[in-house]
């Protein structure tokens, strides 16, 4: 399923209540009100909707991609705080009671101040967990605990607006729209059981075990683990994971890192995880054995079913992990086409899988380019971040027509390089990459 589709079924779900309300036929009232209506519903059906964007759904994002759900889950989220804020002063109020000749209420709102603190609460917390999601980072608290409090944030306003809608609303308290509220909220809270307890149950039931730890460079690991009980995952070279290991899967302490291994390899998966953060600045407590669990795979960074005549893959630091994971699957099914790997890294220290690279690129159809932000003295490679000049060295303009391009690394290095491969006429469609950083 590709984004065209997705957007369409997003519209038509946020907008059904809207139509629904259109349906019943009541006299219409100011433009303004009708408008404050609409924005209402609107948001509190986009803040529906989130539950289901942010839970990881393979079937969603398994066509676009985990990033782009994501980013689009940011973006409408963002739209659904605007609509809220402007609800409530899009109204002109007529105090007192509501009026006898006034019975669908077209003058009047209404003044039950029960219907009206619900969303007042909800008005307030709505920002509030926007922009705690917003500055995540900044605030420095653990990963797991803002994931924790940002869902149960949200679930908190999802009950004040359900309420605010059934007993404030004009249209929202009619049969239609109330099955219409409490079905999409129904599904809203079984998306956060099925993320919070379904899926963590299910890996339980499915464990893995750490096989192999090793230190690569003083700030990179080779993590390698293996299914405990069960034959593991179909997965495609180039995915990536949730990685849990030596907590309980109800934890939430999962960090996300690519697949390095190849399928073709067997069942076990690898990673190179850089030490970074909470997690990975504890790996050196990992003993081999330690139960792991995965939530997985995601991600549309592959190769795989892509006809072009030859690959070239992009890789900055770790992002070296998912297109060893290509080179290692192209390799073991013996692919005819021609790859290039260009490899950035500040210094030689930090090459992972050095001699494997070179191994690889005796065969005649792999290159392999590095380039070193901080070479040692003697360095023959290439010296520099991986930029336009380096693919202008690297690539001919046939190439640049033809070729896949797969890009993974620093928000940054891949702004650049997919800017300059689309100012060499490569095609969109043919620049693959994944980024999980957009404010």
């Amino acid at each position: 399923m590709r984004a065209g589709p997705l957007i369409l079924l997003y519209l038509a779900v946020v907008c059904l209540p809207l139509a629904l309300s259109w349906m019943l036929g009541l006299p219409p009232r100011p433009l303004r009100h009708e408008v404050a209506s609409g924005l209402g519903m609107l948001a509190f059906s986009m803040i529906l909707a989130e539950f289901v964007l942010s839970g990881r759904f393979r079937t969603i994002s398994g066509g676009v991609g985990l990033d782009h759900t994501i980013r689009f889950h940011q973006l409408m989220a963002r739209t659904a705080l605007v609509f809220a804020l402007a609800h409530p002063f899009l109204y002109r109020w007529l105090p007192g009671p509501q009026r006898p000749w006034d019975v669908s209420r077209q003058l009047t709102l209404t003044t039950d101040f029960t219907a009206l603190a619900s969303g007042i609460a909800a008005f307030v917390l709505l920002p509030s967990l926007v922009m705690l999601a917003f500055n995540r980072d900044a605030l420095g608290y653990r990963h797991e605990l803002w994931r924790l409090l940002h869902g149960l944030g949200a679930l908190l306003i999802a009950g004040l607006l359900l309420h605010h809608a059934l007993e404030a609303g004009r249209y929202s308290a009619h049969p239609p729209l109330v099955w219409t509220w409490s079905t999409m909220t129904a599904i809203a809270v079984l998306s956060m059981l099925f993320v919070y307890v379904l899926k963590p149950a299910y890996q339980h039931l499915h464990p893995w075990r750490v096989s192999l730890i090793e230190r690569l460079s003083p700030h990179q690991w080779r993590i390698r683990i293996a299914p405990k009980g069960h034959a593991g995952v179909p997965y495609e070279a180039g995915q990536f994971v949730w990685l849990n290991i030596g907590h309980s899967p109800f934890s939430l302490r999962e960090n996300p890192f690519s697949i390095a291994s190849a399928p073709r390899s067997g069942p076990e998966l690898e990673f190179i995880v850089k030490g970074l953060g909470d997690f990975t600045r504890s790996l050196d407590s990992i003993a081999p054995g330690t139960t792991a669990y995965i939530d997985g795979p995601h991600g549309t960074l592959t190769a795989d079913g892509r006809a072009e005549p030859g690959i070239a893959l992009i890789a900055g630091g770790v992002g070296i992990a998912p297109l060893l994971g290509i080179l290692r699957e192209l390799r073991l099914a013996n692919d005819p086409r021609p790859v290039t790997l260009i490899y950035g890294n500040r210094s030689a220290a930090q090459i992972a899988f050095g001699a494997q690279l070179d191994e690889m690129a005796r065969d005649a159809r792999v290159t392999l380019v590095h380039t070193l932000c901080e070479p040692s003295p003697g360095w023959t490679g290439e010296v520099g971040f991986v930029d336009a000049d380096l693919l202008d060295r690297t690539f001919t303009p046939g190439q640049f027509a033809e070729w896949l391009f797969v890009l993974c690394g620093p928000p940054a290095m891949l702004t650049s390089v997919e800017e300059a491969l689309l100012a060499r006429g490569v095609a969109a469609g043919r620049i693959l990459s994944e980024r999980f950083e957009y404010d």
